[in-house]
C-alpha cells in the first residue's frame, strides 16, 4: 500500500491540531493532579508545624515521609485512569517520563543520604525539605514549559527562593527550624494549588 505524503503545509497544520488538542485536553488533567499534591501538601505541612510546635518534639518531622505514601497511591490512580484513555499522546508520555525522572530524585536523595548517615553514625534528614522544593519546582516549571502555561512556568519561583533560602541557612552554621515546614507548604500552595485552579478555569472556559 503506497503512503500518501503529506505537504509542508498540511504537516504543520496536523501539528498544530495535534498540539491544540493536546493542550485542552492536558489543561484539565495537570490542574487537578496539581491540586491534589497542593493541598495534601499544604495540610501536611501546616499539621507538623502544629504538632511540632506544641509538643516540642521534631520528631513530627518524620511526618513529611506521608509525602511517599501519598505519591503511590497518586501514582496507582494515575495507572487506572491511564487504562481507560483511549488516546496518549506524546505530551502525556513526556509529562509522565519527567515525574518518573523527579520522582526518582526523591527516592534516591533518602537512599543517599541514609547511607552517609549509617556510614557516619549521624546524619541530618532536614536537607530533604529544600531539595525537594528544588526538585518539585524543576518539575513543575517543565511542566508548564512543555504545556506552555507561564503561572506554571513562574510559580516555582517562590519555590527557589524559599529553598536557596534554606540552603543559605546552612552556610550560616544554622539549621533547620520549625518555619521551614510552613515556607514549604507556602510554596506549594503559590507552585501548584494556584496554577490548578487557573487551569482548571481555562478549561471550563474551553468547553
Amino acid at each position: 500500500m503506497e503512503e500518501k505524503k503529506l505537504s509542508e503545509k498540511e504537516s504543520l497544520e496536523l501539528i498544530s491540531q495535534m498540539i491544540r488538542s493536546t493542550r485542552e485536553g492536558l489543561r484539565i488533567g495537570a490542574g487537578n493532579t496539581f491540586l491534589y499534591y497542593g493541598y495534601f501538601t499544604v495540610a501536611l505541612s501546616v499539621l507538623i508545624f502544629i504538632l511540632t510546635f506544641y509538643t516540642g518534639n521534631r520528631v513530627w518531622n518524620m511526618g513529611w515521609f506521608l509525602m511517599f505514601v501519598f505519591w503511590g497511591i497518586m501514582e496507582l490512580k494515575h495507572r487506572r485512569e491511564a487504562k481507560k484513555e483511549v488516546v496518549v499522546t506524546y505530551t502525556d508520555t513526556v509529562l509522565a517520563k519527567v515525574w518518573w525522572i523527579i520522582g526518582w530524585l526523591f527516592f534516591a536523595t533518602i537512599l543517599v543520604m541514609g547511607a552517609v548517615t549509617a556510614i557516619h553514625g549521624q546524619g541530618n534528614f532536614s536537607l530533604m525539605l529544600p531539595l525537594s522544593l528544588l526538585y518539585a519546582a524543576i518539575g513543575t516549571s517543565i511542566t508548564g514549559i512543555i504545556i506552555k502555561e507561564s503561572c506554571v512556568m513562574y510559580s516555582p519561583l517562590v519555590a527557589f527562593v524559599f529553598a536557596i533560602y534554606m540552603l543559605m541557612q546552612y552556610t550560616f552554621q544554622e539549621s533547620f527550624t520549625n518555619d521551614w515546614n510552613l515556607y514549604f507548604g507556602l510554596s506549594f500552595f503559590v507552585m501548584m494549588v494556584i496554577p490548578g485552579h487557573i487551569l482548571n478555569k481555562k478549561a471550563k472556559r474551553s468547553c
